[in-house]
């Protein structure tokens, strides 16, 4: 059986070694899009305790104190209107009471099991150590908010993921670094990737000692009756696996993806100070992330709604610089500067199945925040279900027929 799979970035990756381990001749084609995957920039975060998706009452409700004029996090830039408006009113839409708790028991679902497979996968890998399942801290600045935070957490359904008190040892540690923390809470049951290069680099070794074929260049969909093919690359199935490029790809398929890239930005500096073995930390108050890799430290933020291929946004750099500065962070310039764009769909739960419009097509994307965090369950569920496998979770939830399709 010969798949091609169209997409380089985690999920493209993780589907492909699992479908070659089931004995598929597989060739993985890495479009190279044009703002970078999200998959090798993110917070390398483990995020079990994500179960209530963004598309939510409660987020439609801070929207006002969180654009990013106010100091928030969340960008809408005027000239990209076209673009995040139609998109914000099918999240609206999609943030009902009832469609909420049904998208929090299909992410639960997935969440539920991500990190053994995450665990099984590095196993595979023959690095165990890529997976560091020692959870993650949330910080406040101030008594109020760290009271308001806590309760709000303690009140969520995080999943498989618990909250508890922060020993006193590790509360002095995360002070020795950001001296304006009043408080914080420890989570169990998440984890992080050790290193984003060194799992890409990883991954590439096992691909190739399974035989994976690479290619880069632009894929086009074509459609001839009920079958998909992509010019230059023979296969028996096709995988859109493409990220934000997804969209474009599934419509000439007449499925419809209403996909937005969802951008967040980061800076990294010389890990001085910063303990090796400290598991991320959320600074809430600015919902902002800080992870140790290797010899640096990452701080991520930033919801950006537009397109992919729009200019970066140098404030948003600035403003994260500026938090770095304010907590009283031991990192300085100089900065290394990155943006990337998120696949994000209207109602926050990804897209996995097999098309409803073309027999051998299939596809997995819009894993918003949680890309990474998602890939590995995702690819095993995904490769079951294209072996003829019955997978271990129903998939009728990630259904893209939940947004109709095109004529």
């Amino acid at each position: 059986m010969r798949i091609l799979i169209v997409g380089g970035g985690v999920v493209g990756r993780t589907l492909a070694l699992a479908l070659a381990r089931r004995g598929a001749a597989v060739t993985l084609l890495d479009q190279r899009a044009v703002a970078p995957a999200a998959s090798w920039g993110n917070a390398g975060h483990i995020a079990t305790e994500q179960v209530e998706p963004l598309a939510s009452p409660a987020t439609l409700r801070g929207v006002p104190r969180r654009l990013f004029w106010r100091g928030g996090p969340l960008g809408l830039p005027p000239a990209q209107a076209r673009d995040w408006l139609p998109f914000a009113l099918r999240l609206a839409w999609a943030s009902r009471p009832a469609q909420f708790r049904r998208g929090r028991t299909a992410l639960g679902q997935l969440l539920a099991e991500a990190l053994p497979a995450w665990q099984r996968l590095a196993g595979a890998l023959g690095d165990a150590a890529l997976v560091r399942a020692d959870g993650h801290l949330v910080a406040w600045e101030s008594d109020a908010s760290a009271a308001r935070g806590r309760a709000s957490w303690q009140a969520a359904d995080t999943g498989t993921a618990t909250v508890h008190a922060l020993d006193a040892a590790t509360l002095a540690r995360v002070r020795a670094l950001a001296p304006g923390v009043a408080d914080a809470i420890r989570f169990v049951g998440s984890a992080q990737v050790s290193d984003l290069d060194r799992l890409a680099a990883a991954l590439d070794a096992a691909l190739d000692a399974v035989g994976v074929m690479r290619a880069t260049g632009t894929a086009t969909l074509e459609r001839t009756g009920d079958r998909v093919a992509v010019p230059g690359h023979p296969a028996d199935h096709v995988v859109v696996a493409a990220g934000v490029g997804s969209r474009a790809l599934m419509a000439a398929a007449g499925e419809r993806a209403p996909l937005i890239a969802e951008r967040g930005y980061h800076v990294r500096a010389a890990a001085h100070g910063w303990p090796a073995d400290l598991p991320p930390l959320v600074f809430e108050d600015r919902s902002i992330i800080a992870t140790r890799y290797a010899d640096r430290v990452q701080l991520a933020g930033f919801v950006e709604f537009g397109r992919a291929d729009a200019p970066p946004d140098p404030r948003k750099w600035q403003r994260l610089e500026a938090h770095a500065a304010a907590l009283g962070l031991p990192l300085a310039a100089p900065f290394e500067r990155w943006m990337g764009a998120r696949p994000t769909l209207p109602d926050y739960l990804p897209a996995i199945g097999r098309s409803t419009r073309a027999a051998n097509l299939y596809y997995s994307f819009g894993h918003q925040h949680l890309g990474l965090t998602l890939a590995p369950v995702t690819a095993e569920l995904l490769a079951d279900t294209i072996a003829g496998a019955a997978p271990a979770i129903d998939l009728a939830p990630y259904d893209l027929r939940r947004f109709g399709t095109l004529a």
